[in-house]
């Protein structure tokens, strides 16, 4: 049978001293002397009591907890980017929880109603495929529970952000496949609903425009969520195509990778038949053969910003805090899939 938990009642019992003097003993009150605080101290560690943090936080209207809503943890950008927040959580106090959406709005809307009841000092949020209307998140502005968003984030909602300028990336990304010689660069896009991937599409379409090259619907291949298989697809589409690129921009890694693959498996080279470029900097872009040309997203220094916004606003919640959005600078790293120039 499972021991009970010891309180601070047992000890005044075992003492045969009040609950009051047993509580100010074990905060080191001043109107407890030296003698009689070491003795409950003693008595204390020797019974395993341990103080109930929970009943003390609810007392000062604090749990020290961070609820964080992700997408999917097994994704390498969001596990990266959890690794910044705990990183300044931990430095701050403050534990995190992590909850998952699986990108579905009817879990991401649940996850709301368990943070809600669980009370948490701040909620990070990235978030899922499916989320249109972020009116769940409303609930949160009422209990004045400070929110920020990260990555994927809504502009119909009032909340600090911190987010990469995907169109500038998406633009750095095609324009160096261009100044490598590539005259029909196509693009892998994310699903078109989530404004991340509507901002990488129309930073690639932009690019083509400065360079006087044609946008080509053939050569652009839209996803739901760019799996790798989805990827292997989108390649296949490619090399059945009546144009077949000479360029290849991907929204993410993963389909990245697929291209690389496929067409390796066909028979052409990368780079000099076809150079690729993907999107976040997964570690399997420096292991894949050949190594992988991609933007640095800073993954890991957007979760840690995230969570220094929000426990800023924690400490501030009293204070009006307006909203900000911070945007995060991001690399190309030029590696093998495109670095050397195509000859035509």
């Amino acid at each position: 049978m499972k021991a009970s938990r010891v309180t601070i009642k047992d000890l005044a019992e075992r003492m045969n001293l009040s609950v009051s003097t047993i509580s100010r003993a074990l905060h080191n009150h001043p109107s407890i002397g030296k003698k009689t605080t070491d003795e409950v101290k003693r008595m204390a560690k020797e019974l395993g009591y341990i103080p109930n943090s929970v009943a003390s936080n609810l007392r000062k209207n604090k749990t020290y907890n961070i609820g964080v809503i992700v997408p999917r943890i097994d994704i390498h950008f969001h596990s990266l980017a959890i690794s910044g927040m705990e990183e300044v959580a931990y430095k701050n106090g403050y534990g995190v929880t992590i909850y998952q959406s699986k990108d579905s709005i009817e879990r991401e809307i649940s996850i709301t109603d368990i943070l809600q009841k669980n009370i948490v000092d701040g909620i990070i949020v990235c978030l899922g495929l499916e989320t249109k209307d972020c009116s769940h998140f409303n609930r949160f502005r009422e209990l004045n529970t400070p929110i920020v968003f990260y990555d994927r984030v809504s502009n119909d909602f009032e909340a600090s952000k911190v987010v990469i300028n995907d169109f500038e990336a998406a633009f750095k990304a095609t324009e160096h496949l261009i100044s490598n010689g590539c005259k029909k660069v196509a693009h892998i896009a994310g699903h078109q609903d989530t404004q991340i991937f509507k901002s990488r599409i129309e930073g690639y379409k932009a690019a083509l425009l400065k360079y006087n090259l044609p946008i080509d619907d053939s050569l652009i291949e839209y996803t739901n969520d760019l799996s790798y298989e989805e990827g292997v697809k989108c390649a296949k589409k490619f090399l059945a195509n009546k144009t077949i690129p000479d360029g290849i921009f991907c929204a993410n890694d993963y389909t990245a990778i697929s291209s690389i693959q496929v067409f390796t498996k066909a028979g052409f080279h990368v780079p000099n038949d076809v150079a690729i470029v993907g999107f976040s900097n997964y570690p399997i872009s420096k292991i894949i053969e050949p190594t992988l040309t991609t933007i640095d997203d800073r993954a890991f220094e957007m979760g840690q910003t995230a969570a220094k916004l929000l426990v800023r606003q924690i400490k501030d919640k009293d204070q009006f805090i307006s909203s900000e959005t911070i945007v995060l600078k991001t690399d190309l790293i030029i590696r093998d899939s495109s670095k050397h120039p195509i000859q035509k």
